[in-house]
């Protein structure tokens, strides 16, 4: 099978197709959402040795970290936690304040870049494979992902195994399999990044409004669309 054939797998046997074929190459990166939670639950059932890397950001919410535990605890799945650049988060703080991300959208895209996808470069460095929990339905920026593509920006395939699940589909498998999952879901929040750029959703407003709600257009962090900001000169780059 061509790894482009694996489009049509169904998301357990993607999964497991994916730590077959590529190995310790593979890695699934997890912010500990619904999403993430199926995938772990899924490699948790077929003792898939993948490993599994989250951001610290340093601005996570509390039940982010308990629910790591968690995940430890009731899955048996070591999750590996990276951190960003302290050098980095440092230059950044001195030069825009501590919650810049409120001044602008271009300061909240570099505190993203900083605390989020600087780190993820390191994580991926390596490897050929990359498992993400994203969806179409998520954003409009995710509309046409597919279950498998070539991610040029990290030179590796990515498989997003629930790219054409629904929100309900999501959590339709949590309830039926019991999998344990962020306490904040439970009052309001639909999708869970840092605490300052993170709230409860409004009845019926779309599940991304809840996150960095001041700012309008698309609501990224960078992780899955590999863009730079355009002033980040810190440390000399």
């Amino acid at each position: 099978m061509q790894v482009e054939d694996m489009e049509g797998l169904e998301p357990p046997t993607l999964v497991r197709e994916v730590w077959e074929r590529f190995g310790d190459a593979s890695v699934f990166t997890t912010s500990l959402g619904a999403e993430d939670m199926v995938i772990l639950h899924m490699m948790s059932a077929m003792e898939v040795g993948m490993e599994v890397v989250t951001i610290d950001t340093g601005r996570l919410p509390e039940e982010t970290y308990a629910l790591i535990g968690e995940v430890e605890r009731f899955l048996g799945i070591r999750v590996k936690v990276y951190f960003p650049d302290t050098g980095e988060v440092e230059e950044m703080v001195r030069r825009h304040g501590v919650n810049l991300f409120y001044d602008s959208a271009e300061k909240r895209h570099l505190c993203c870049y900083v605390r989020k996808v600087r780190v993820l470069e390191r994580a991926l460095k390596g490897r050929s494979a990359w498992v993400s929990g994203i969806r179409r339905g998520q954003t409009e920026a995710r509309a046409n992902t597919s279950r498998v593509e070539w991610d040029s920006v990290h030179g590796l395939w990515k498989f997003n195994p629930l790219a054409d699940w629904s929100y309900q589909m999501v959590w339709a498998y949590i309830r039926e399999n019991h999998v344990p999952y962020n306490a904040l879901h439970d009052r309001g929040y639909r999708s869970i990044g840092c605490a300052p750029c993170t709230r409860a959703v409004r009845e019926g407003e779309d599940e991304r409004a809840g996150r960095w709600w001041w700012e309008s257009g698309v609501k990224e962090c960078g992780l899955h669309t590999g863009w730079v900001p355009a002033d980040f000169r810190l440390g000399g780059r």
